[in-house]
């Protein structure tokens, strides 16, 4: 994995959090992190798609933010788990693989 990929990953963490903030920020510490997450996670993820296909870029990041979500919601709030919830997030996560694999980074030339 190099290091565009990885700020995908990263950038869906970072959706993660902002996701779960504008659902339970209450403070003015706990929205301006809702703020950062939010910065970090666009500019990675625009950052990112100067290399890899716009269109995987974002499908990658919306569906590992997706996941992550759900899971951060029954680990974090105890969310109940439903086995149906958890196949769909699965079949998600096989396409989110496929669509890395399939992509094709664009090579970037010196000076740029």
């Amino acid at each position: 994995m190099n290091k565009t990929w990885l700020s995908v990953i990263i950038a869906a963490l970072f959706e993660v959090g902002w996701v779960i903030g504008l659902k339970y920020a209450n403070g003015i510490l706990e929205w301006g992190a809702t703020v950062i997450a939010i910065i970090v996670s666009f500019t990675l993820m625009i950052l990112a798609s100067r290399s890899i296909p716009v269109g995987t870029v974002y499908a990658v990041f919306v569906g590992l933010g997706t996941a992550g979500t759900v899971l951060a919601e029954i680990i974090l709030f105890g969310t109940p788990v439903q086995i149906g919830k958890i196949v769909l997030i699965g079949i998600l996560l096989l396409g989110v693989i496929g669509l890395k694999m399939l992509s094709k980074e664009k090579k970037r030339e010196v000076g740029n």
